[in-house]
């Protein structure tokens, strides 16, 4: 007869039975992170990190973006590079071959007399900028809409768009028209039951400079926590493409209203001008956040656009600007006077910190160098010129917009590359 185990041998006996549990179990634990485990560190890369929080790695995974169909160059910044001539392929179109381009963009019909502006594409160092496929791009907005909300700025970039798509068109299946009372212009590719508009919104938010056609107002005031007057326009669209700074730039404050245009008594504060910008920047994100949807959707934001209204800062004469400039600048590091690197700070920070994905579009490093490419005198001038005037052309030559065919073009050929190769 055996002797009896005492209680210490029995808890023995016990945890050895219990093992062979606990291996299956661990067992099952390491085969189901194996399995799964890419589909674990998906989910927890859809969380946001905490704020503030140390983190070795980004473990944020948020899947492929809207309408990108490959992936850009590794490493290569299409932001950085140098402009090369070429005879071959530029421009994309001809001046008179696009019946939409407004008369203050015209420069060949208004008599430049040289076309060098016009034979220039954009290199970026070590890669390349994939060519600009405008059937890609109408099969990509059939049964879809794009806007570009902004300035005159950001309407001649719409108008470029449309010059590098409308000649896919058949006459009668394409149109443009104005709306509410010239805020919205509407171009129609029917066959494709698609749209590309511009909403005018100089500053995003509501202002005192909302009327599209008489908005000449020196005493710009813009409205805090204004966004949905304009973007209750937006909604429903597809692509999104942004801009606002120039309207922005009336000295160092900004004056910002507190509450409605209405009010009897309006409040209205002195802000610094990177401040109210910043407040414009952080509207628009949340209008994004809260508006878009990012697995359908894209948002894009165009940097400022450089003025080339003071010679000196290229080693020009005193009162020279951009009137005759037919060359471009050669200093790679050339950075004019007119654009402000506070605001572009204010944008890094205000980006940094959004929870939707915005593309941003750096064309202000790229657009510096082109002195020789706006509209200068080259355009229709709506009030008749003095003779003080046509002694002085620079006096009125237009340092702000640019020629179509032209820079713009290739703001749009950054967009394509962001949309299509993220």
């Amino acid at each position: 007869m055996k002797p009896p185990l005492s209680s210490s041998s029995s808890a023995v006996l016990r945890k050895a039975r219990l093992s062979p549990y606990l291996f299956t179990l661990l067992a099952f634990i390491v085969f189901v992170s194996i399995l799964y485990g890419e589909d674990f560190m998906c989910i927890l890369g859809q969380l946001e990190p905490i704020p503030g929080r140390a983190m070795s790695k980004p473990v944020k995974r948020r899947g492929k973006l809207a309408f990108a169909i490959g992936k850009g160059e590794e490493g290569c910044d299409i932001f950085s590079g140098r402009w090369v001539r070429d005879e071959l392929t530029r421009p994309l179109y001809e001046e008179s071959e696009c019946p939409y381009i407004q008369p203050q963009l015209t420069c060949q019909e208004h008599g430049r007399p040289d076309k060098d502006y016009q034979k220039w594409r954009w290199q970026p160092h070590g890669c390349d900028l994939p060519s600009f496929n405008a059937t890609l791009m109408l099969e990509t907005l059939r049964g879809k809409k794009m806007m570009f909300v902004g300035d005159s700025l950001n309407r001649g970039q719409f108008v470029s768009m449309i010059c590098l798509l409308h000649k896919l068109i058949p006459d009668d299946q394409k149109s443009m028209k104005t709306h509410k009372n010239g805020s919205l212009t509407v171009f129609k590719a029917r066959d494709y039951n698609t749209s590309i508009e511009f909403y005018w919104a100089p500053f995003l938010l509501e202002s005192n400079s909302d009327n599209a056609i008489v908005h000449r107002i020196s005493d710009r005031i813009v409205r805090k926590g204004s966004i949905n007057k304009h973007g209750k326009n937006w909604k429903g669209v597809d692509i999104l493409v942004f801009n606002t700074y120039l309207w922005w730039m009336t000295g160092l404050d900004m004056k910002v209203l507190k509450g409605s245009f209405e009010d009897e008594n309006k409040e209205i504060i002195k802000v610094s001008t990177e401040e109210a910008y910043g407040m414009g920047m952080r509207s628009m994100l949340r209008w994004a956040r809260k508006n878009m949807d990012r697995k359908k959707t894209r948002v894009f934001f165009t940097s400022m656009s450089p003025t080339h209204a003071k010679g000196i800062d290229w080693g020009g004469e005193p009162g020279e600007n951009c009137y005759n400039q037919t060359t471009m600048i050669e200093d790679p590091n050339y950075w004019g006077s007119d654009s402000r690197k506070s605001v572009m700070k204010v944008i890094g920070e205000a980006f940094s910190k959004s929870k939707y994905p915005i593309t941003f579009l750096n064309i202000t490093q790229l657009s510096n160098y082109r002195k020789d490419a706006h509209t200068s005198i080259y355009k229709k001038q709506w009030n008749p010129l003095t003779p003080k005037q046509l002694a002085n052309p620079s006096s009125y030559a237009d340092c702000i917009h640019w020629c179509l065919p032209g820079l713009q073009d290739t703001w749009n050929e950054l967009l394509f590359a962001k949309l299509f190769y993220p």
